[in-house]
């Protein structure tokens, strides 16, 4: 990471995590008062995630509990009755954490011979929040009541999907874009870059392949039909999903081919805003479906 960008990732803790804690007080107490075995949930769950992703040396401690933070801050945006602890965020963001690890074990020695391969102290808390932040933010009460009260998404409210498509096409394209790269990298061969489609070197911001560009695709695709799954929603809302994480996957390339090659944004920033635009994507098509 260029070391005068490396602001850019503390914005994105700074955006991210202050809202994760005051949500954990707001909807843990609440949930507490009233049905408190979502609480229990939620944070046990959470804890059990940040342990895993310790233990298997894929977050650091600092990523492990901005991790813990994030994620039960989505269980109780997305916990409806009846509850059950499988009914929320939580297997899409464990699918999300499983197929990055998946991901970047694939090829592994390859990439080290490359000088790609991660850190092996794992995902720091700015990366962590650069990949699940914005399906947080999208899905707390305060951002739907927002969003509902909005002249201009009045249409989408007679969806019949809830609005947690806006936060599963934020994580199916976390899922998507650390795929494509990692299967990229190990099995791609020569990447092109996406604005110009001349041979590029793997690892080169902007630079895809077919073989993780289809990898990619298909991460996005698991993580949204698992989430419409998880939620109860129906094809409509998994459709939204996954093609704004697709929408996500290709917006992220634009982004490495020019403003992180330039040198204007880090990975942090752009993995965020490639996040957020598939956040607005789904709006988007919410907006855009028949009443």
């Amino acid at each position: 990471m260029r070391p005068k960008l490396e602001w850019q990732s503390k914005l994105v803790l700074l955006a991210v995590l202050p809202v994760a804690g005051a949500d954990l007080v707001l909807q843990g107490h609440w949930y507490a008062t009233t049905v408190p075995q979502v609480t229990v949930t939620a944070l046990g769950l959470a804890v059990l995630l940040a342990l895993i992703t310790r233990w298997r040396h894929a977050a650091t401690p600092g990523g492990s509990f901005a991790g813990a933070a994030i994620t039960a801050s989505l269980i109780f945006s997305t916990s409806m009755p009846p509850y059950q602890p499988w009914r929320n965020a939580i297997l899409p963001v464990f699918a999300v954490a499983a197929l990055a690890q998946l991901a970047t074990r694939m090829g592994s020695a390859r990439k080290e011979r490359m000088g790609l391969a991660e850190s092996r102290k794992g995902r720091t808390a700015a990366q962590i929040a650069a990949n699940l932040g914005v399906a947080m933010l999208a899905s707390t009460p305060q951002m739907q009541s927002f969003l509902l009260q909005t002249e201009w998404f009045t249409r989408a409210t007679t969806a019949p999907m809830p609005l947690f498509a806006v936060g599963l096409a934020a994580l199916a394209e976390a899922a998507a874009d650390t795929v494509s790269s990692e299967i990229g990298q190990a099995f791609g061969g020569r990447p092109r870059m996406l604005t110009t489609l001349r041979v590029a070197e793997p690892g080169q911001d902007g630079a895809i392949s077919m073989a993780g560009t289809l990898a990619g695709m298909a991460a996005a695709v698991f993580v949204a039909a698992l989430g419409a799954w998880s939620v109860q929603g129906n094809v409509l809302l998994f459709a939204v999903a996954a093609a704004a994480g697709i929408f996500g996957l290709f917006f992220d390339s634009l982004l490495g081919a020019t403003l992180e090659q330039r040198g204007g944004l880090n990975n942090d920033a752009v993995n965020f805003l490639s996040t957020a635009a598939a956040a607005g994507c789904a709006l988007v098509l919410l907006a855009l479906l028949p009443r």
